[in-house]
Protein backbone atom coordinates (compact mmCIF):
# COMPACT_ATOMS: atom_id res chain seq x y z
CA UNK A 1 0.00 0.00 0.00
CA UNK A 2 2.50 2.21 0.68
CA UNK A 3 3.97 2.61 -3.14
CA UNK A 4 0.21 4.66 -3.38
CA UNK A 5 1.69 7.53 -0.86
CA UNK A 6 4.00 10.38 -1.26
CA UNK A 7 6.08 8.65 1.61
CA UNK A 8 9.88 9.10 2.17
CA UNK A 9 11.91 6.14 3.86
CA UNK A 10 14.38 6.67 6.09
CA UNK A 11 16.63 3.57 4.79
CA UNK A 12 16.09 4.35 1.26
CA UNK A 13 15.95 8.32 0.91
CA UNK A 14 19.35 10.54 -0.09
CA UNK A 15 20.22 12.15 3.20
CA UNK A 16 19.25 15.86 1.59
CA UNK A 17 15.94 14.29 0.39
CA UNK A 18 15.29 12.85 4.09
CA UNK A 19 16.27 15.74 5.96
CA UNK A 20 14.12 17.63 4.14
CA UNK A 21 11.10 15.81 4.75
CA UNK A 22 12.09 15.22 8.73
CA UNK A 23 12.94 19.07 9.25
CA UNK A 24 12.29 21.49 6.45
CA UNK A 25 8.90 22.66 7.64
CA UNK A 26 9.70 22.54 11.34
CA UNK A 27 9.79 26.40 12.63
CA UNK A 28 12.51 26.20 15.10
CA UNK A 29 16.56 25.83 13.83
CA UNK A 30 17.36 23.80 16.73
CA UNK A 31 16.71 20.81 15.06
CA UNK A 32 16.34 17.53 17.23
CA UNK A 33 18.27 14.35 17.31
CA UNK A 34 15.10 12.39 16.39
CA UNK A 35 14.74 10.22 13.43
CA UNK A 36 11.18 8.76 12.14
CA UNK A 37 11.43 5.62 10.17
CA UNK A 38 9.10 7.41 6.94
CA UNK A 39 7.93 10.66 6.30
CA UNK A 40 4.11 10.96 4.40
CA UNK A 41 3.67 14.33 3.00
CA UNK A 42 -0.25 13.61 2.58
CA UNK A 43 -2.15 15.98 -0.09
CA UNK A 44 -5.75 14.65 0.94
CA UNK A 45 -7.94 12.72 3.47
CA UNK A 46 -6.98 9.21 1.80
CA UNK A 47 -3.15 9.84 2.05
CA UNK A 48 -3.46 10.34 6.08
CA UNK A 49 -5.64 6.98 6.19
CA UNK A 50 -2.84 5.27 3.86
CA UNK A 51 -0.49 6.45 6.11
CA UNK A 52 -2.33 5.42 9.54
CA UNK A 53 -2.54 2.14 7.66
CA UNK A 54 0.77 1.28 6.82
CA UNK A 55 1.69 1.98 10.66
CA UNK A 56 -0.33 -0.64 11.68
CA UNK A 57 1.14 -3.31 9.37
CA UNK A 58 4.33 -2.35 10.02
CA UNK A 59 4.07 -1.96 13.59
CA UNK A 60 5.09 1.65 13.93
CA UNK A 61 3.46 4.85 15.57
CA UNK A 62 2.52 7.98 14.15
CA UNK A 63 3.18 11.62 14.58
CA UNK A 64 1.42 14.58 12.86
CA UNK A 65 2.70 17.76 11.75
CA UNK A 66 0.48 20.87 11.11
CA UNK A 67 2.08 23.77 10.38
CA UNK A 68 5.70 23.11 12.10
CA UNK A 69 5.61 25.40 14.76
CA UNK A 70 5.64 23.89 18.03
CA UNK A 71 9.09 24.94 19.77
CA UNK A 72 9.62 21.59 20.73
CA UNK A 73 8.85 19.78 17.60
CA UNK A 74 6.43 17.35 18.85
CA UNK A 75 6.22 15.96 15.50
CA UNK A 76 9.70 14.72 15.05
CA UNK A 77 10.02 11.32 16.76
CA UNK A 78 11.79 8.06 16.60
CA UNK A 79 10.26 4.73 15.46
CA UNK A 80 7.39 6.87 13.43
CA UNK A 81 5.93 7.60 10.60
CA UNK A 82 5.48 11.08 10.33
CA UNK A 83 2.42 12.48 8.64
CA UNK A 84 3.34 15.91 7.31
CA UNK A 85 0.20 17.72 6.16
CA UNK A 86 1.99 20.86 4.99
CA UNK A 87 0.99 19.80 1.21
CA UNK A 88 -2.86 19.33 2.24
CA UNK A 89 -5.27 22.79 1.79
CA UNK A 90 -8.73 22.56 2.21
CA UNK A 91 -10.70 25.78 3.04
CA UNK A 92 -14.57 25.56 2.22
CA UNK A 93 -16.93 28.14 3.73
CA UNK A 94 -21.17 28.00 4.15
CA UNK A 95 -21.82 31.55 3.36
CA UNK A 96 -25.38 30.59 4.97
CA UNK A 97 -23.65 29.47 8.40
CA UNK A 98 -20.45 30.57 8.60
CA UNK A 99 -19.12 27.61 9.31
CA UNK A 100 -15.89 26.88 7.63
CA UNK A 101 -13.84 23.66 6.82
CA UNK A 102 -10.16 23.51 7.06
CA UNK A 103 -7.41 21.18 6.36
CA UNK A 104 -4.92 21.30 10.42
CA UNK A 105 -1.69 22.85 7.83
CA UNK A 106 -3.88 25.93 6.96
CA UNK A 107 -2.75 29.02 8.70
CA UNK A 108 -4.34 31.68 10.60
CA UNK A 109 -2.91 34.40 7.70
CA UNK A 110 -4.27 32.18 4.94
CA UNK A 111 -7.66 31.73 7.03
CA UNK A 112 -7.84 35.14 7.17
CA UNK A 113 -6.97 36.17 3.63
CA UNK A 114 -9.95 34.02 2.54
CA UNK A 115 -12.56 35.02 5.11
CA UNK A 116 -11.32 38.58 4.33
CA UNK A 117 -13.32 38.92 1.11
CA UNK A 118 -16.43 37.30 2.49
CA UNK A 119 -16.19 40.09 5.63
CA UNK A 120 -15.98 37.47 8.15
CA UNK A 121 -12.73 36.76 10.35
CA UNK A 122 -11.45 33.82 12.70
CA UNK A 123 -9.65 34.12 15.91
CA UNK A 124 -6.59 32.43 15.03
CA UNK A 125 -2.81 32.51 16.17
CA UNK A 126 -1.14 35.51 15.92
CA UNK A 127 1.89 34.49 14.30
CA UNK A 128 0.88 34.11 10.19
CA UNK A 129 2.71 30.91 9.39
CA UNK A 130 1.00 28.59 12.79
CA UNK A 131 -1.33 25.96 11.45
CA UNK A 132 -4.39 25.83 12.95
CA UNK A 133 -4.15 22.08 13.66
CA UNK A 134 -1.80 22.47 16.85
CA UNK A 135 -3.31 25.93 17.85
CA UNK A 136 -6.49 24.43 18.27
CA UNK A 137 -5.75 21.34 19.92
CA UNK A 138 -4.13 23.63 22.77
CA UNK A 139 -7.15 25.81 23.01
CA UNK A 140 -6.05 28.43 20.55
CA UNK A 141 -4.90 31.49 22.42
CA UNK A 142 -5.81 33.71 19.36
CA UNK A 143 -7.01 37.49 18.73
CA UNK A 144 -8.57 39.65 21.79
CA UNK A 145 -8.80 35.80 23.49
CA UNK A 146 -9.45 37.93 26.99
CA UNK A 147 -13.54 38.44 25.40
CA UNK A 148 -13.85 36.66 22.33
CA UNK A 149 -12.86 33.22 24.23
CA UNK A 150 -10.29 30.52 23.42
CA UNK A 151 -10.65 29.52 19.58
CA UNK A 152 -11.32 25.59 20.26
CA UNK A 153 -14.30 27.30 21.38
CA UNK A 154 -15.60 28.17 17.79
CA UNK A 155 -15.19 24.72 16.87
CA UNK A 156 -18.04 22.91 15.74
CA UNK A 157 -17.03 19.44 14.40
CA UNK A 158 -14.01 17.47 13.71
CA UNK A 159 -13.18 14.97 10.93
CA UNK A 160 -10.23 12.39 12.15
CA UNK A 161 -8.57 9.01 11.20
CA UNK A 162 -8.52 7.06 14.30
CA UNK A 163 -5.54 4.82 15.66
CA UNK A 164 -7.54 1.89 14.26
CA UNK A 165 -7.74 3.17 10.78
CA UNK A 166 -11.35 4.44 10.63
CA UNK A 167 -12.80 8.00 9.25
CA UNK A 168 -15.29 9.67 11.59
CA UNK A 169 -17.18 12.54 12.33
CA UNK A 170 -16.89 14.29 16.24
CA UNK A 171 -19.07 16.99 17.22
CA UNK A 172 -21.09 17.69 20.33
CA UNK A 173 -23.77 14.21 19.31
CA UNK A 174 -21.32 11.99 17.87
CA UNK A 175 -18.04 10.83 19.15
CA UNK A 176 -18.38 13.32 21.88
CA UNK A 177 -15.53 12.08 24.05
CA UNK A 178 -13.09 12.69 20.59
CA UNK A 179 -14.51 16.10 20.60
CA UNK A 180 -14.33 17.06 23.86
CA UNK A 181 -10.46 15.87 23.90
CA UNK A 182 -9.75 17.89 20.47
CA UNK A 183 -10.18 21.07 22.61
CA UNK A 184 -7.41 21.53 24.72
CA UNK A 185 -5.67 17.55 24.54
CA UNK A 186 -2.70 19.41 22.56
CA UNK A 187 -0.23 17.03 21.44
CA UNK A 188 -1.81 14.10 23.01
CA UNK A 189 -4.87 13.97 21.18
CA UNK A 190 -5.40 10.36 20.39
CA UNK A 191 -6.29 10.45 16.33
CA UNK A 192 -5.20 12.29 13.11
CA UNK A 193 -8.33 15.19 12.53
CA UNK A 194 -8.24 15.82 9.29
CA UNK A 195 -10.77 18.82 9.05
CA UNK A 196 -11.77 21.20 11.48
CA UNK A 197 -15.48 23.06 10.79
CA UNK A 198 -14.93 26.02 12.55
CA UNK A 199 -17.33 29.17 13.67
CA UNK A 200 -16.63 32.75 12.18
CA UNK A 201 -16.91 35.60 12.59
CA UNK A 202 -17.96 39.31 11.45
CA UNK A 203 -14.80 41.19 10.69
CA UNK A 204 -14.72 44.48 11.98
CA UNK A 205 -14.35 47.16 9.59
CA UNK A 206 -11.84 48.86 11.44
CA UNK A 207 -9.03 47.70 13.87
CA UNK A 208 -6.69 50.72 15.74
CA UNK A 209 -3.57 49.96 17.92
CA UNK A 210 -2.28 52.21 20.73
CA UNK A 211 1.25 51.78 21.93
CA UNK A 212 2.75 52.94 25.22
CA UNK A 213 6.86 52.67 25.24
CA UNK A 214 8.43 53.04 28.80
CA UNK A 215 12.30 52.29 29.95
CA UNK A 216 12.23 48.70 31.67
CA UNK A 217 12.66 50.65 35.01
CA UNK A 218 9.11 51.38 34.77
CA UNK A 219 8.77 48.04 34.36
CA UNK A 220 6.52 47.31 37.31
CA UNK A 221 4.28 50.90 36.56
CA UNK A 222 3.48 50.05 33.40
CA UNK A 223 2.55 46.53 34.03
CA UNK A 224 0.56 47.61 37.31
CA UNK A 225 -1.41 50.79 35.42
CA UNK A 226 -1.98 48.65 32.48
CA UNK A 227 -3.41 45.68 34.80
CA UNK A 228 -5.67 47.92 36.33
CA UNK A 229 -7.17 48.72 33.14
CA UNK A 230 -8.47 45.21 32.10
CA UNK A 231 -11.72 44.81 34.35
CA UNK A 232 -13.44 47.43 32.84
CA UNK A 233 -11.70 47.63 29.19
CA UNK A 234 -13.41 47.22 26.13
CA UNK A 235 -14.63 43.73 25.43
CA UNK A 236 -13.02 44.24 21.76
CA UNK A 237 -9.72 45.24 22.20
CA UNK A 238 -6.48 42.64 23.21
CA UNK A 239 -4.10 43.88 25.91
CA UNK A 240 -0.78 42.83 26.20
CA UNK A 241 2.79 43.78 28.00
CA UNK A 242 5.92 42.85 26.31
CA UNK A 243 9.54 43.29 27.24
CA UNK A 244 11.64 43.76 23.70
CA UNK A 245 14.27 45.77 22.07
CA UNK A 246 14.06 48.37 19.76
CA UNK A 247 16.57 49.46 17.08
CA UNK A 248 16.14 53.39 18.47
CA UNK A 249 17.06 52.37 21.89
CA UNK A 250 20.36 50.83 23.31
CA UNK A 251 18.27 48.99 26.27
CA UNK A 252 16.11 46.80 26.39
CA UNK A 253 12.48 48.54 26.87
CA UNK A 254 8.30 48.16 27.89
CA UNK A 255 5.79 48.25 25.44
CA UNK A 256 1.91 48.62 26.46
CA UNK A 257 0.22 47.51 23.40
CA UNK A 258 -4.09 47.47 22.90
CA UNK A 259 -5.15 46.71 19.78
CA UNK A 260 -9.33 47.36 19.14
CA UNK A 261 -11.36 45.53 16.72
CA UNK A 262 -14.25 47.83 15.58
CA UNK A 263 -17.01 48.79 13.12
CA UNK A 264 -16.16 52.50 13.07
CA UNK A 265 -13.25 55.04 13.99
CA UNK A 266 -15.49 57.15 16.18
CA UNK A 267 -15.59 53.41 18.08
CA UNK A 268 -12.39 52.59 17.95
CA UNK A 269 -11.12 55.92 19.39
CA UNK A 270 -13.80 55.73 22.48
CA UNK A 271 -12.26 52.14 23.13
CA UNK A 272 -9.05 53.14 23.55
CA UNK A 273 -9.24 56.57 24.86
CA UNK A 274 -8.94 55.10 28.51
CA UNK A 275 -5.45 54.15 28.63
CA UNK A 276 -4.85 57.41 26.77
CA UNK A 277 -6.80 59.17 29.31
CA UNK A 278 -4.46 57.43 32.19
CA UNK A 279 -0.80 56.59 30.85
CA UNK A 280 1.45 56.98 33.51
CA UNK A 281 4.36 59.97 33.34
CA UNK A 282 8.00 58.33 32.58
CA UNK A 283 7.12 57.19 28.61
CA UNK A 284 9.44 57.01 25.76
CA UNK A 285 6.71 57.62 23.42
CA UNK A 286 2.77 57.35 22.82
CA UNK A 287 1.36 56.57 19.71
CA UNK A 288 -3.01 56.73 19.74
CA UNK A 289 -5.28 54.96 17.82
CA UNK A 290 -3.15 54.22 15.07
CA UNK A 291 -4.84 52.34 12.08
CA UNK A 292 -3.86 48.98 11.29
CA UNK A 293 -4.99 45.72 9.98
CA UNK A 294 -5.08 41.84 10.46
CA UNK A 295 -2.24 42.15 7.51
CA UNK A 296 0.20 44.34 9.61
CA UNK A 297 -0.58 42.67 12.40
CA UNK A 298 0.82 39.65 10.59
CA UNK A 299 3.75 41.25 9.50
CA UNK A 300 4.68 42.28 12.53
CA UNK A 301 4.36 39.55 14.27
CA UNK A 302 6.68 37.91 11.48
CA UNK A 303 9.63 40.08 12.28
CA UNK A 304 8.83 39.51 16.00
CA UNK A 305 9.52 35.51 15.70
CA UNK A 306 12.20 35.93 12.30
CA UNK A 307 12.61 32.57 10.56
CA UNK A 308 16.21 30.63 10.38
CA UNK A 309 16.32 31.14 14.18
CA UNK A 310 16.57 28.80 17.08
CA UNK A 311 14.28 29.00 20.16
CA UNK A 312 13.24 27.98 23.47
CA UNK A 313 9.62 29.03 24.97
CA UNK A 314 8.42 28.82 28.19
CA UNK A 315 5.17 30.25 30.31
CA UNK A 316 2.86 30.47 32.94
CA UNK A 317 -0.57 31.30 34.50
CA UNK A 318 0.48 33.17 37.09
CA UNK A 319 -2.05 33.12 40.48
CA UNK A 320 -4.03 36.07 40.76
CA UNK A 321 -3.62 36.47 43.98
CA UNK A 322 0.39 37.20 42.80
CA UNK A 323 1.94 40.17 42.86
CA UNK A 324 2.46 40.24 39.19
CA UNK A 325 4.57 42.71 38.32
CA UNK A 326 7.30 41.74 41.34
CA UNK A 327 6.91 37.75 40.14
CA UNK A 328 7.41 38.75 36.50
CA UNK A 329 10.02 41.89 36.69
CA UNK A 330 13.43 39.99 36.36
CA UNK A 331 12.44 37.92 32.98
CA UNK A 332 11.20 41.16 31.59
CA UNK A 333 14.13 43.55 32.44
CA UNK A 334 16.59 41.17 31.90
CA UNK A 335 16.36 40.02 28.58
CA UNK A 336 19.85 37.84 27.30
CA UNK A 337 19.89 39.12 23.94
CA UNK A 338 17.95 42.30 21.61
CA UNK A 339 16.01 39.28 19.96
CA UNK A 340 14.45 37.57 22.86
CA UNK A 341 11.17 38.94 24.19
CA UNK A 342 8.67 38.67 27.12
CA UNK A 343 4.93 38.78 27.16
CA UNK A 344 2.26 39.41 29.43
CA UNK A 345 -1.17 38.89 27.74
CA UNK A 346 -4.41 40.05 29.60
CA UNK A 347 -6.80 37.05 29.88
CA UNK A 348 -9.76 38.08 31.76
CA UNK A 349 -12.96 38.45 31.22
CA UNK A 350 -12.63 35.46 29.66
CA UNK A 351 -10.38 33.61 33.01
CA UNK A 352 -13.16 34.64 35.18
CA UNK A 353 -16.28 33.04 33.01
CA UNK A 354 -17.05 28.71 33.13
CA UNK A 355 -15.22 27.56 30.68
CA UNK A 356 -17.21 24.98 28.11
CA UNK A 357 -17.20 21.38 29.06
CA UNK A 358 -13.66 20.52 27.10
CA UNK A 359 -10.18 19.54 27.67
CA UNK A 360 -9.16 22.66 28.12
CA UNK A 361 -9.62 23.62 31.93
CA UNK A 362 -6.81 25.80 32.86
CA UNK A 363 -6.24 29.88 33.23
CA UNK A 364 -5.91 32.96 35.03
CA UNK A 365 -5.88 36.38 34.58
CA UNK A 366 -2.20 36.67 33.84
CA UNK A 367 -0.52 34.74 30.92
CA UNK A 368 2.70 35.11 30.69
CA UNK A 369 5.84 34.08 27.86
CA UNK A 370 9.00 34.10 27.20
CA UNK A 371 9.76 33.50 23.58
CA UNK A 372 13.95 33.49 23.86
CA UNK A 373 15.88 33.76 19.69
CA UNK A 374 19.11 33.74 18.85
CA UNK A 375 21.43 32.17 15.95
CA UNK A 376 24.13 30.35 16.81
CA UNK A 377 24.27 26.54 17.91
CA UNK A 378 27.19 27.09 20.26
CA UNK A 379 24.71 29.61 22.55
CA UNK A 380 22.58 26.71 23.19
CA UNK A 381 23.17 25.96 26.98
CA UNK A 382 23.37 30.12 27.75
CA UNK A 383 19.75 31.07 26.32
CA UNK A 384 18.30 27.56 27.57
CA UNK A 385 20.14 28.25 30.68
CA UNK A 386 18.77 31.51 31.01
CA UNK A 387 15.40 31.02 30.17
CA UNK A 388 14.63 27.58 32.57
CA UNK A 389 16.13 29.80 35.59
CA UNK A 390 13.69 32.49 34.97
CA UNK A 391 11.07 30.16 34.67
CA UNK A 392 12.13 28.71 37.92
CA UNK A 393 11.69 31.55 40.28
CA UNK A 394 8.07 32.14 38.70
CA UNK A 395 6.81 28.47 38.97
CA UNK A 396 5.80 28.90 42.70
CA UNK A 397 3.39 31.76 41.19
CA UNK A 398 1.87 30.30 38.66
CA UNK A 399 -1.33 27.65 38.87
CA UNK A 400 -0.60 26.30 35.24
CA UNK A 401 0.64 26.30 31.83
CA UNK A 402 -0.36 26.93 28.19
CA UNK A 403 0.26 23.79 26.28
CA UNK A 404 1.50 25.79 23.28
CA UNK A 405 4.53 27.21 24.58
CA UNK A 406 5.72 24.62 26.38
CA UNK A 407 8.29 21.95 26.36
CA UNK A 408 7.44 18.55 28.68
CA UNK A 409 11.03 17.21 28.03
CA UNK A 410 12.22 20.73 30.16
CA UNK A 411 9.50 20.94 33.09
CA UNK A 412 6.55 19.59 33.83
CA UNK A 413 3.60 20.96 35.58
CA UNK A 414 -0.36 21.30 35.81
CA UNK A 415 -2.10 21.71 31.86
CA UNK A 416 -5.44 20.42 32.89
CA UNK A 417 -8.05 20.75 35.74
CA UNK A 418 -8.01 17.45 38.09
CA UNK A 419 -11.06 15.76 36.79
CA UNK A 420 -10.50 17.06 32.95
CA UNK A 421 -7.08 15.49 33.49
CA UNK A 422 -7.78 12.21 34.18
CA UNK A 423 -11.27 11.71 32.44
CA UNK A 424 -8.43 13.06 28.78
CA UNK A 425 -6.07 10.16 29.50
CA UNK A 426 -8.95 7.68 29.84
CA UNK A 427 -9.80 8.70 26.63
CA UNK A 428 -6.46 8.53 25.18
CA UNK A 429 -6.37 4.88 26.21
CA UNK A 430 -10.09 4.11 24.57
CA UNK A 431 -9.26 5.47 21.32
CA UNK A 432 -5.65 4.53 21.28
CA UNK A 433 -4.97 1.46 23.51
CA UNK A 434 -2.13 0.28 21.48
CA UNK A 435 -0.42 3.48 21.93
CA UNK A 436 -0.49 4.27 17.90
CA UNK A 437 -0.14 7.38 18.20
CA UNK A 438 2.78 9.31 19.57
CA UNK A 439 1.31 11.71 22.58
CA UNK A 440 3.26 14.33 24.60
CA UNK A 441 7.07 14.68 24.31
CA UNK A 442 7.91 14.45 28.18
CA UNK A 443 11.76 13.23 29.01
CA UNK A 444 12.76 10.86 27.81
CA UNK A 445 9.66 10.22 25.32
CA UNK A 446 8.10 7.48 28.18
CA UNK A 447 5.12 9.50 28.61
CA UNK A 448 2.73 6.36 26.94
CA UNK A 449 -1.05 6.32 27.31
CA UNK A 450 -0.71 7.79 30.47
CA UNK A 451 0.30 11.14 29.26
CA UNK A 452 2.02 13.66 31.36
CA UNK A 453 1.54 14.27 35.27
CA UNK A 454 -0.67 16.61 35.42
CA UNK A 455 0.74 18.16 38.78
CA UNK A 456 2.14 21.38 40.16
Amino acid sequence: MDSLIPITWKDTASEEEYERARVGRVFNHRRPERYPDAVVEAENEEHILQAVQVARERDLRVSVRSGGHSWAAWSVRNGAILIDLGKYKHIELDEKTGVVSVSPSTTGNMLNTFLRQKGLLFPGGHCPDVGLGGFLLQGGMGWVCRSWGWACQYVKAIDVVTAAAHQIRCDENENSDLFWAARGAGPGFPAVITRFHLQTRPLPSHIRGSNYIFPKTHFKSALNWVKSLVPNFDADTEIVCVGLSMPEYEESVIMVGLTTFKNSRGEAVAALQPAEDSCPQGYFERHFARPTSLQQEYIAQAIANPEGHRYCSDNAYIDNSADVATVLEEAFTTLPNRKSFALWYAMAPVSQRPLPDMALSIQSDHYFALYTIWEDAKDDDLFQSWTYNVMMKIEPSSVGQYLGDSDFQVRSTKYWGEEQGHRLMRIRRKWDPDERIYGYLAAGDESGADGLRNKL
